[in-house]
Parts: structure tokens; sequence; C-alpha cells
């Protein structure tokens, strides 16, 4: 997995960045298929907004947040990316399915 962290007004410390990786971690848990994930931190006066584009077989997901706190922005983000992930993975698991499923049943 490629792990592209950029910051707009924003310094990208050693902390913040362990803390994207521990967050990600999550959804690579759900979803080992994770090819490329692009994070794009920004501050905009009070605003702290945290975007996210995570390429995988066959698309690219992408999601965006913003809260007064970053940290706050990135929980944000990360449950909604995770959301993203698990409605994917089960498109991808019961793809083609339903024609058979409805034939057991009869």
């Amino acid at each position: 997995m490629n792990l592209s962290i950029t910051g707009h007004h924003l310094e990208v410390t050693a902390p913040l960045r362990d803390y994207v990786t521990q967050k990600l971690d999550r959804i690579t848990r759900h979803f080992d298929r994770v090819i490329d994930v692009k994070v794009y931190l920004s501050v905009d006066k009070l605003v702290q907004k945290a975007e996210i584009n995570i390429h995988v077989r066959g698309r690219d997901i992408f999601a965006e947040a913003s809260d007064t706190d970053l940290y706050a922005a990135i929980d944000a983000l990360i449950d909604k990316l995770d959301r993203q992930v698990l409605k994917h993975k089960e498109k991808q698991n019961d793809h083609g399915h339903e024609g058979l499923k409805q034939q057991e049943q009869i």
C-alpha cells in the first residue's frame, strides 16, 4: 500500500502521520486489497479539513470531513471511509449471486 500524506498550510509531523496511519489500519483490516492511499490535510482559518482518496482494484473511493479540530476531522473521515469500504466489499462479494439464491429456495 502506497501512502501519501500532504499538508496545506500545515506541517505533517511524525505524531500526526502516526495517527493517520493508525486510523488507516482499520480500513486495511476490513479490506486488504488497497493499492494507493492519498491523504490531504488542510487548515483554512478555523476550519480543519481532511480528505482521502483510496484506490482499490476497480474503484476509487473518496471521502472528506471538516471540523474545528484536525483529529476530530480525521476520525470523522475514517468513519465515512470505513462505511464506503464495507459497502464496496459487500458489493464485490454479493455480485451475481442473487440468481443462485433464488434457485436454491425453489
